[in-house]
Order: C-alpha cells, then structure tokens, then sequence
C-alpha cells in the first residue's frame, strides 16, 4: 500500500532544515543538510504510524513525500 504526505520544511536561522507533516500532529524532524531531512522525514512517519496504529506495519516503504 503506497502512502504519501504533504511535507512542509523550512531553513531556519541557524542553517538547519525543519520538516513537519501536518496531516500528522506532532510529526516533525530536522537535519542540516536537505537529504539527510528528507530521510529523517521517512522515518519520522513510519514511527508515529507504528506508534499510532500499535503494529510494526508502518515499516511497509513510504513511496513519496511532497
């Protein structure tokens, strides 16, 4: 099953990148380079899924995040 979120980020002023998923409260991550955060993003997600839904099932592939 593919899943896919919108992923706001933003550079702030101490160089760093901050991602948040709004569809997701509480779902945030940062990293100083844009790959690094876009990793960091994924795994965000999958953990607040397994989380969320008490299984380990948030380990299928999250496909894209725009």
């Amino acid at each position: 099953m593919k899943k896919e979120f919108t992923v706001i980020i933003e550079h702030d002023e101490e160089g760093f990148f901050v991602s948040e998923v709004p569809r997701l409260p509480g779902c945030h991550t940062q990293a100083k380079s844009l790959d690094a955060l876009l990793e960091r993003t994924r795994e965000a997600i999958a953990l607040y899924l397994e989380v969320r839904n008490g299984t380990a099932l948030a380990q299928k592939r999250i496909d894209s995040i725009d």
